[in-house]
């Protein structure tokens, strides 16, 4: 027994080694920063001792927990919004039957990445000013007769951020969608299967994981970010992210601006945890 048990150590040694160096990757620049957060976190700035003061703060003044509601509102509207606008624009690049037409589809659809995140946010703000492009052509049409205010509100963080998960979304819901046997669609409406039923039956639901990934990496994106509340929603509806930046610049409180970030990395591994069992790499139905 020990002679069996010494010779599983020495056959794991080399796999230890080799996995060393990720492993001390993680430890310096994932656990170690972690962990110094959490310490900074529980120090009150003003007496200096430890508790949980700071994350008791943000879930009890109004000020902050209004910051939570409206980043966790943002990221639920943009989500949903994303993937219900992106899902018909994959479905139709993947539909396409010419393999070629295809990657013209998607470079034309990923074509905004190439311009700088800041750059769009700002093309954005100018597109909703009030004398903007869109409100010049709501005005020439009688649509409306007073200019609209869209610019620096939410409603202008949300076409924003949905702007840029459109591409995103499609991304991830095209690669699972084409991973998709076309026989098991063929099979369906040879069983009698509508083209609705048939979609609803065998398309969306092997194409979950794609919109599992692209739900995921839009929640864990939006709700981080502070560019573009920063830039298109102004103050009038302050996200967590902006109060971070706020008790950072403004008052010089790291252990409540670590407190908040916590609080922000709690809610993207709860996402992570409820969308887990979706988010698989085997191909769909091959």
């Amino acid at each position: 027994m020990n002679k069996m048990r010494s010779l599983s150590r020495r056959e794991s040694l080399p796999g230890l080694l080799f996995a060393s160096p990720a492993l001390l990757w993680l430890v310096a620049f994932f656990a170690a920063p972690l962990l110094a957060m959490v310490a900074v976190s529980l120090r009150d700035s003003t007496t200096g001792q430890y508790g949980i003061g700071n994350f008791v703060q943000v879930f009890t003044e109004k000020a902050y927990t209004d910051a939570l509601f409206n980043s966790l509102t943002l990221t639920a509207i943009v989500t949903l919004a994303s993937l219900a606008l992106a899902y018909p624009l994959a479905y139709s690049i993947a539909s396409l039957r010419s393999a070629r037409l295809q990657r013209l589809a998607l470079t034309f659809a990923v074509l905004p990445f190439w311009t700088s995140y800041v750059v769009r946010s700002y093309a954005w703000l100018l597109v909703l000013a009030p004398t903007g492009p869109l409100n010049a052509v709501l005005l020439a049409t009688g649509l409306i007769h007073t200019p609209l205010r869209l610019a620096y509100s939410t409603v202008a963080t949300e076409i924003g951020f949905v702007h840029f998960f459109i591409m995103l979304d499609t991304l991830t819901i095209y690669a699972s969608l084409v991973q998709i046997n076309p026989r098991l669609a063929l099979a369906a409406r040879d069983l009698g299967a509508s083209a609705l039923r048939t979609f609803l039956s065998v398309t969306l639901p092997l194409s979950i994981p794609g919109i599992a990934v692209g739900a995921f990496l839009t929640i864990v994106l939006c709700i981080g970010d502070y560019v573009t509340p920063q830039i298109l929603g102004g103050m009038r509806a302050i996200v967590l992210p902006q109060t971070v930046m706020m008790q950072i610049q403004k008052h010089l409180d790291l252990p409540m601006a670590s407190a908040m970030s916590l609080v922000l990395t709690v809610v993207m591994a709860l996402a992570y945890l409820a969308l887990y069992r979706f988010l698989r790499t085997e191909e769909p139905g091959r």
